[in-house]
């Protein structure tokens, strides 16, 4: 779940983006996995489905890194969060995000998404 203040915009990295509204100074606690709000989906269930739902999680969900026999989809906006290969939030955590650097305000959040998947994952959209 988010803990600071955002927004959502076209991004210039990939589709939808979120952006902080306010500065964020570096070491800032930004996101935390929270079950009343994140969603961890059994493996099981995930490749059972089929369509629009199983192309949406594809996108907006990921493997649960504490877990293998779950994925995480996130409730909040931070499902929208790019990748990026130098990013100012540290994902390295599988339970909590924090600000990298100083975010300034209107400044896209990104991570890195090689924290999530294994090496050789091609990830959606331009790079």
């Amino acid at each position: 779940m988010l803990l600071v203040d955002v927004y959502l915009e076209k991004s210039p990295i990939q589709g939808i983006g979120v952006f902080a509204k306010n500065h964020i100074p570096r070491g800032t606690l930004v996101w935390k996995l929270d079950p009343n709000y994140d969603r961890r989906i059994p493996v099981e269930v995930y490749e059972r489905e089929t369509g629009p739902i199983k192309a949406y999680l594809d996108r907006y969900s990921y493997p649960d890194r504490r877990d293998p026999n779950y994925i995480v989809f996130e409730a909040d906006d931070a499902r929208y969060m790019n990748h990026a290969d130098d990013p100012n939030c540290d994902v390295s955590s599988p339970e909590e995000t924090y600000a990298s650097r100083d975010i300034a305000p209107g400044e896209e959040m990104t991570c890195n998404y090689n924290h999530f998947f294994e090496a050789g994952f091609d990830f959606l959209g331009d790079r």
